[in-house]
């Protein structure tokens, strides 16, 4: 009788283990990593139609990368002004994460911003 209830202790001792180890956090980042600089496989990203939005809603709103009021001076707007920051762009938006304020880029947007650039910054 005592074997039986210590075999069955171990058992249910073992199932929650194995329940508990298996809880995580959902987290994008964790789950969708962003592929490694250089690996671009099936991202065709575009400047008109996948970067300028980015950029236009991430970083050229009001108080920020705007014509009306920009931040440290730089206007990020048109081709010329985003494609001449690229570099900055890529360290502070990818690299270390701290732009845009209050909430980083998702996954897919550094995916592209990051191919974008790797891809010789075309304004396509």
């Amino acid at each position: 009788m005592r074997l039986r209830i210590a075999f069955v202790l171990i058992l249910f001792i073992s199932i929650i283990a194995l329940f508990v180890s298996g809880c995580y956090y959902d987290n994008e980042q964790l789950l969708y990593p962003a592929p490694a600089a250089g690996s671009c496989a099936g991202i065709n990203a575009k400047f008109s139609t996948d970067v300028a939005p980015i950029i236009s809603s991430k970083c050229a709103t009001a108080g920020c990368h705007n014509g009306a009021s920009s931040a440290g001076g730089t206007v990020l707007e048109t081709y010329a002004q985003i494609s001449a920051k690229a570099v900055r762009i890529r360290q502070r938006c990818i690299v270390e994460k701290t732009m845009p304020p209050g909430g980083g880029l998702s996954t897919s947007e550094i995916a592209i911003l990051n191919c974008w650039i790797s891809s010789g910054i075309p304004n396509n």
